[in-house]
């Protein structure tokens, strides 16, 4: 494979996330303009190439990151809502699978992992970003939210257990879910939600390149990273493994 060789899928023909490798490093990107949405094309399109990624070989480290002012905003709740009430229950469901499948690749990932966050990541979006073992965002615009307190949405217990894992410390983790706070780049760095944040977006993905590069040069094996990341959340592996409860997630409003 060539250093900047792209690897050919429908994802990248339907311009929904393309598949890139330069060297070692893979690069995932979410792509246009849009707010990235997570409904099933792209959760699927997402899953797909994290196989990729997982079955090739060479590869030392995975980059995720995206086009526009949004990593991601959630999922697609238009979709969720477009088959009608009675649906509703169900749709929930089959995305939230579909992201639970995302974070136990991501678990499994034979790879040091980072979200390159350069515009919003809000609720599953937010989550998504967190699946990762690092997150480097940028500092001068964009933000962290979990939205569903605000949108009349209990969260559950999936990503419950993706949030205590990652944001442990109780105070920030209270501001997150209970207050619904609009965290930017520098409030989630002072706050250790991420672990740097950069002056732009450019900066962002130059540092999270230069990280990752540090990393592969380490040569570790996979298979072992992946099982010590495993073994250091466990409650996200156990998680993500199990089914869903019930149809999705408690509102009022939908």
């Amino acid at each position: 494979m060539n250093q900047k060789e792209k690897i050919l899928s429908d994802t990248k023909k339907k311009k929904m996330c393309s598949l890139e490798r330069r060297g070692l490093i893979f690069i995932l990107t979410l792509t246009g303009e849009g707010e990235h949405r997570l409904n099933p094309p792209l959760l699927d399109a997402i899953l797909s190439c994290l196989h990729q990624v997982s079955t090739s070989q060479g590869g030392a480290a995975l980059i995720t990151t995206s086009h526009g002012k949004f990593f991601s905003n959630g999922f697609d709740l238009k979709w969720v809502e477009a088959a009608g009430p009675e649906n509703i229950p169900s749709r929930f469901h089959t995305v939230g699978e579909k992201l639970k499948q995302i974070t136990l690749a991501l678990m499994n990932l034979p790879m040091p992992t980072i979200a390159a966050v350069c515009g919003h990541a809000a609720a599953a979006g937010f989550l998504f970003a967190l699946s990762h073992d690092y997150i480097f965002m940028r500092k001068d615009r964009g933000f962290l939210y979990m939205s569903e307190l605000d949108i009349g949405l209990v969260l559950p217990n999936f990503f419950m257990s993706v949030l205590r894992a990652k944001i442990p410390k109780p105070g920030v983790l209270r501001e997150v879910v209970l207050e619904a706070r609009k965290i930017t780049g520098r409030e989630a760095e002072e706050k250790g939600i991420i672990a740097r944040g950069l002056s732009d977006s450019g900066e962002t993905m130059a540092s999270a390149v230069r990280f990752m590069e540090e990393l592969s040069a380490k040569g570790w094996d996979g298979r072992v990273y992946a099982g010590i990341r495993r073994a250091a959340f466990p409650e996200i592996v156990e998680a993500a493994s199990s089914s869903m409860e019930g149809k999705g997630p408690i509102g009022s409003r939908l």
